[in-house]
């Protein structure tokens, strides 16, 4: 079997382009979903697309595409990820999986090789989630999961709604655009763990992502004078949010369920004032959803009951939810074929974090390959995959599209 491999130079050119948009302090990036710098990275990736001679389209809720015909009028494999970053993200996560899937394209280009099924590569709108909540709307919109009057009304912190920014920057598209019937979806990413790292393996092969759920808590006590204010008679509404986050880590999370609190504002926020008010988010993951359900029915419990204790007043609310998924054996197959004719080493693996290819999953065939990540570190400036890791992912895209995309 000839293996043709990909265009190092080329692809590395490409991601230090793409590093240079929205580059932040300690070579990370700010590229928040339909942002100046989101337009900017959409721009060049269209304009990567069009010279490796793709038919660009965009839909309804922004997502990209660029498509490669095959010899027959066949479903297509489509490749992708997103290019949108966390406020304070890296220069790999999503982004890996568009410049690999556009460096896929431009080597079966060099080879002048035509695949039987048409090939697509695809940039998702605000997987991320970091400006528009909740997180993977583009994709989550064209799988049925969210409507378009949903996603639309979605606004962000300063009161920009999604359809607005969409329009602002120049990318809504038409809704026939959206992706239609594919034989088969591959979506490359860097890992976000330590896992393959710590077992010196180049690629991970994933059989599926874990279970989400998403809750917010405001409490409402009393605000008061920090001085004059006894301790007992104290309505403190931050002190009870910081005892069920103690206890959210201690008697919730486990070695099967991780628990996470990522957001947290108090009222009024400020140095001589008792908190009369805190709004906090908890991040409930697992492999086995009857697990996640009873740690968040155990969650809403603990938060209730301390709340009840300290006399403070409690709102719990579902803020997105997703369940644990199984990726198509099929592809995964395929993957795995295409690793042991490469020579790399791999293992299988679920995925901890929510990712795109999990709505996809819902209207089609789907898999991912994983890269290692540094350290484990995601979603910071110090996120890093060698390039060493990246070259070897690429040509595993590469030969797995080539087997998919024959009849």
């Amino acid at each position: 079997m000839t293996l043709n491999h990909i265009n190092e130079e080329r692809l590395f050119r490409n991601l230090s382009k793409s590093s240079a948009i929205g580059a932040i302090p300690g070579k990370g990036l700010r590229r928040l979903a339909l942002s100046d710098e989101d337009k900017e990275m959409r721009d060049v990736f269209k304009t990567w697309c069009e010279k490796a001679g793709l038919r660009v389209r965009v839909d309804d809720f922004g997502n990209m595409y660029g498509r490669r015909e095959g010899k027959k009028a066949l479903p297509p494999v489509v490749l992708g990820s997103h290019l949108d970053t966390q406020p304070a993200g890296g220069r790999f996560d999503g982004v890996l999986g568009v410049l690999l899937a556009l460096e896929v394209i431009n080597t079966l280009n060099d080879h002048h090789i035509e695949t039987d099924r048409p090939v697509e590569i695809v940039n998702f709108t605000n997987e991320e989630g970091a400006r528009f909540e909740p997180p993977m709307l583009g994709s989550g919109g064209i799988a049925g999961v969210f409507d378009q009057e949903y996603v639309y009304s979605r606004t962000d912190r300063d009161g920009h709604s999604f359809q607005e920014e969409l329009q602002r920057i120049g990318y809504k598209g038409e809704k026939e655009n959206r992706l239609g019937d594919f034989h088969s979806f591959v979506e490359l990413h860097i890992e976000q763990g330590p896992v393959l790292e710590e077992e010196n393996k180049q690629i991970g092969i994933v059989g599926g992502v874990q279970g989400i759920s998403w809750l917010e808590v405001t409490i409402t006590g009393e605000a008061d004078h920090a001085g004059p204010t006894p301790m007992h008679l104290r309505k403190d509404a931050l002190m009870a949010a910081a005892e069920i986050m103690h206890h959210l880590e201690k008697k919730v999370a486990n070695t099967e369920v991780t628990v996470t609190v990522g957001k947290i504002s108090a009222s009024p926020d400020s140095v001589n004032c008792v908190p009369g008010e805190v709004y906090f988010t908890v991040d409930i993951r697992s492999t086995d959803d009857s697990l996640r359900g009873e740690a968040v029915e155990e969650a809403r419990a603990l938060i209730r009951d301390i709340c009840h204790e300290r006399q403070v007043d409690v709102e719990t609310t579902d803020l997105w939810e997703t369940e644990k998924i199984d990726f198509d054996e099929g592809i995964i197959n395929a993957i795995e074929e295409s690793v042991e004719d490469l020579g790399y080493t791999s293992r299988k693996i679920v995925s901890g974090a929510g990712h795109d290819a999990k709505y996809i999953n819902n209207i089609g065939p789907t898999a991912m390959i994983f890269l290692p990540s540094v350290n484990g570190k995601s979603h910071v400036p110090s996120e890093l995959t060698l390039d060493e890791d990246i070259i070897s992912g690429a040509n595993v895209l590469y030969q797995t599209t080539l087997a998919l995309a024959e009849e």
